[in-house]
């Protein structure tokens, strides 16, 4: 088998079709599925499912995707470590992050990597969870990662930043007025949750911090993005611990907490850091 052929197979997986993915490779889709046939005769059964609108990966495709994923994806990352060794100022840097901190940490740093580089084209790979993110990384997806710290991680971890977490509620709310809330002054409020809301040991952060203040959070709506949840909690629908960042341009009131509530934003990625991705961390830092 070649990594070619396992090229073929993420492409056909990302796109969920065969004529797609052979427009993305710039091949004949006759040439793509002879190449996924010679595979799937390697490994000796079929990795992905024709279907009648797109394809699926089979039991076998399931097992053999993740590292034929991450064949791929080491090989682009060493091609783009070696034009960086080499001094290039050109070429792409990829970027993963959770949607929150893709609207939040990313932008300025952004504007001024474009200005400083702007041969270096970055790529940018947003996910839904803390959890996606890391599994993602593992399989090689960009070259580094900007989020929550991830336990047990194997490569380098660079420590950006500490944020604080706010309060969010409507201008006219009684809260809006404090200098500060507790937990315990929120015991009787609904809240907004979120997909992304940090995880520790297993338990939600906020479900552990409620506990400990007396009471469990009664939810009002939980929702997938960070974005979305602002903007219920700045319409009155509950309140949301969150970072202050995440308000821009957003019509409600920041409340902070006593005691404060931080959380930590990390750079990691799966290797040691080099030309283009080094400098973009020295940037965020």
């Amino acid at each position: 088998m070649s990594l070619r052929q396992m090229e073929y197979l993420v492409a056909v997986v990302e796109e969920e079709s065969f004529t797609r993915a052979a427009e993305v490779l710039h091949v004949t889709q006759s040439a793509l599925s002879h190449q996924i046939k010679a595979l799937e005769r390697e490994v000796g059964g079929p990795l992905l499912e024709r279907m009648t609108r797109g394809v699926r990966l089979t039991p076998m495709g399931r097992a053999y995707f993740p590292h034929a994923e991450l064949a791929v994806r080491s090989a682009e990352q060493a091609r783009r470590a070696a034009m960086a060794a080499a001094g290039a100022e050109s070429g792409e840097l990829h970027i993963a992050t959770v949607h929150a901190h893709a609207i939040g940490v990313l932008p300025e740093a952004c504007l001024r990597w474009r200005r400083e580089h702007p041969g270096v084209r970055l790529v940018l790979h947003e996910f839904a969870t803390d959890q996606e993110l890391y599994e993602r990384m593992e399989r090689g997806v960009a070259d580094v990662a900007v989020g929550p710290p991830p336990k047990e991680w194997q490569g380098p971890v660079t420590v950006l930043r500490e944020e604080e977490l706010v309060l969010v509620v409507p201008r006219d709310d009684p809260l809006a007025a404090r200098a500060f809330v507790t937990l315990k002054d929120l015991a009787d409020r609904p809240w907004v949750r979120c997909a992304l809301e940090p995880v520790l040991d297993g338990r939600l952060w906020l479900d552990i911090a409620c506990e400990r203040a007396g009471f469990a959070p009664r939810t009002a709506v939980r929702t997938q993005h960070t974005s979305t949840a602002v903007r219920m909690a700045a319409a009155g629908v509950g309140v949301l611990l969150t970072a202050s960042h995440e308000l821009t341009g957003l019509d409600c009131a920041a409340v902070p907490t006593d005691p404060p509530y931080r959380r930590e934003i990390t750079a990691f990625s799966r290797v040691a850091l080099t030309g283009a991705a080094a400098e973009f961390v020295e940037l965020l830092r």
